[in-house]
């Protein structure tokens, strides 16, 4: 596959990060740092997470095969017009609680079908309150709330990230004052409103196999409500089925045997720094093989400058090169059958680490902690937050 993208595109004139470019990485993730996705564009990709982009206020969703080709041969994509959802989020975090916590918290709470397979924005102080790379994570999760796309409107802290990227536009002011006109209008009718408070949120902990099926790390698996809808109880049995787990069973101190830090939704720098200060003078419990995976080579480097890597190598932790890894059980980096692995990845769908693999999805924080821990922990009792 390498051989033929790589043959593909010298033969197309198109620009390719080969494996040997010190800027090649996870697609969503080059695709950001360098510049390539600004405000306003309409950006397809062969990948489900392309929403990710929609964070720099482009509308960015994913493609298959078929349409990859017929937008490389006609510039334009056939579809429907969809669906278009609001979220706003109001509050303020509570200690712990990262953007990753927030995105699944919120899925926990909206459903992984709430957007309809439309538009998602996400609006309100809180989202607004966002660093430009916790904003990539929680649009990255968009798609897990079942949108096919997820916007944030641009603001200064989209203006200033834009401004340091290696593509910025040569006349930036110009393009600024483009950029202020793409949000919502007042008054605006959306198909579908959600409403949720952050103050809410705990640092969460999936206990099934989907991202919806999540709670506070503190929290116990839910009980089995008869009053649930039959189709919510037949998932949610069969996941328990799936995870070894029974209604009601505590998470925290459950052990485990691998971690992964990584993916194309906490994969950069501040999510980097986040997992390495809880890290930081401690080992990784006997029996658990610990991955960190930067997003791109970009994000390595800076990494490795600030001696990063460091902490991580002396915890016992792998630092390995940049790319997808453990997220979707590439090459040998897999989770073995009936193993537990606490990922900072996006989805713990049955076998997407592994066949037989299961998945708890987590913040950076949370993963680091549970990897020093030997079984799942609240960062907030580990320290470094």
């Amino acid at each position: 596959m390498i051989a033929a993208l790589r043959k593909n595109a010298w033969e197309a004139g198109i620009r390719i990060f080969d494996l040997n470019d010190d800027r090649q990485g996870i697609v969503h993730v080059t695709a950001a740092e360098q510049g390539f996705v600004m405000p306003g564009m309409t950006v397809a990709c062969g990948d489900s997470h392309t929403c990710t982009l929609g964070a720099l206020g482009a509308w960015a969703f994913g493609v298959g095969t078929s349409e990859i080709e017929h937008i490389l041969a006609t510039q334009t994509v056939l579809m429907r017009k969809p669906h278009s959802s609001r979220l706003t989020v109001t509050g303020r975090r509570a200690r712990g609680v990262t953007a990753k916590d927030l995105a699944l918290g919120i899925i926990g709470r909206i459903g992984v079908n709430a957007a309809q397979g439309g538009v998602l924005e996400y609006a309100g102080p809180a989202i607004t309150d966002l660093s430009m790379e916790e904003r990539f994570t929680v649009c990255n999760m968009g798609i897990e709330a079942g949108a096919r796309s997820a916007l944030i409107a641009t603001d200064q802290t989209t203006y200033q990230y834009v401004a340091a990227r290696p593509e910025c536009p040569r006349d930036l002011d110009e393009a600024v004052a483009a950029w202020e006109r793409l949000r919502t209008d007042e008054g605006a009718a959306f198909d579908r409103e959600f409403h949720v408070n952050c103050e809410q949120i705990a640092p969460q902990i999936t206990w099934g196999t989907n991202p919806g099926q999540t709670v506070d790390i503190d929290s116990a698996v839910p009980l089995l409500d008869d009053t649930m809808p039959a189709n919510q109880r037949e998932a949610a049995v069969r996941a328990l089925q799936y995870m070894d787990l029974g209604p009601g069973q505590q998470l925290i101190g459950l052990p485990i045997q691998k971690v992964f830090i990584g993916s194309c939704t906490n994969s950069r720098i501040s999510d980097l720094e986040a997992a390495a200060e809880v890290v930081r003078g401690r080992t990784v419990a006997r029996g658990v093989r610990a991955l960190v995976v930067p997003g791109s080579s970009s994000i390595k480097r800076v990494a490795e400058e600030r001696g990063i890597h460091k902490v991580f190598l002396e915890a016992g932790f792998e630092w390995r090169e940049s790319g997808c890894s453990m997220c979707i059980g590439m090459n040998s980096d897999r989770v073995a059958a009936g193993e537990r692995c606490v990922s900072t990845s996006n989805r713990n769908f049955e076998g997407r680490q592994g066949n037989g693999a299961r998945t708890h999805l987590a913040s950076p924080a949370t993963a680091a902690a549970s990897a020093i821990a030997g079984s799942i922990a609240d960062p907030r009792e580990v320290g470094g937050l």
